[in-house]
């Protein structure tokens, strides 16, 4: 069973250009739709059957647009499998055994087990006799971790071929998708999400960080008590009564 990690390249320049982040390339198809209401489980419907369609059309997706700048993606111009900001993928094999591959490499590495696993009846079953496994979410949350491996490689290193071609857009449906049932089910680390966390504002699929508010004024001392009311002066005596004649 293939699973990815993730690790901080040396000597990367901290501030790479993003591209994607670009006013005039962060439009998306079907801006008018909220994923939220996409993601939504309907009423009666099985969680883990809910979960299989988002995973196969993700899987579908990726797969597409992965596959129109596949002839850019080589050993030679990716000799690492990486994504934005420096960040590096390794693949685990079966065995637990870690290679550092090219990205060309690993994402059939992806698509291939994604393929193997999605067609195992006994994981992602489709007759209505047979059951889905216990371990069922565990599976999604590693099919979804590494196709986001592979959209962070594409945002990193082909966007701008994806932009050429005009289906930029393309992926950041993509990308909307995933993050929204991530959001959702809570299915991916947020160290591995963090570094598309950019677009996410961008995009308008998270609201931006609030600032930090200032740190309210101290409250003034207490005022001084008032001094003791002076005494009011005694009342003049009245006035003797007038004599008689």
């Amino acid at each position: 069973m293939g699973k990815a990690r993730r690790k901080e390249r040396e000597g990367e320049p901290a501030g790479d250009p993003k591209l994607y982040l670009q006013e005039a390339l962060l439009e998306r198809k079907l801006p008018e739709l909220d994923m939220r209401q996409l993601v939504d489980l309907p009423h009666g419907l099985d969680y883990n059957e809910w979960l299989a369609s988002h995973t196969l059309a993700l899987f579908d997706h990726v797969n597409l647009v992965y596959g129109t700048v596949s002839e850019f993606c080589t050993a030679a111009t990716c000799p690492d499998m990486t994504g934005p900001g420096g960040r590096s993928y390794a693949w685990y094999d079966e065995r637990g055994k870690k290679s550092r591959v090219a990205a060309p490499q690993y994402v059939d590495y992806v698509m291939t087990y994604t393929q193997k696993t999605v067609n195992d009846e006994t994981v992602f079953p489709t007759k209505y006799a047979n059951e889905f496994p216990a371990q069922f979410e565990g599976v999604v949350r590693r099919v979804v971790r590494l196709l986001f491996h592979v959209v962070a490689h594409m945002y990193a290193a082909h966007f701008r071929e994806l932009a050429l071609l005009r289906l930029h857009a393309h992926l950041h449906l993509t990308f909307a998708h995933l993050t929204a049932l991530d959001r959702r089910y809570a299915l991916l680390d947020h160290k591995e999400t963090d570094v598309l966390r950019d677009l996410e504002v961008a995009l308008r699929l998270r609201e931006p960080p609030s600032p930090r508010a200032a740190p309210a004024a101290p409250a003034p001392p207490p005022a001084a008590p008032a001094p003791p009311a002076a005494p009011a002066p005694p009342a003049a005596p009245a006035p003797p009564p007038a004599a008689t004649a």
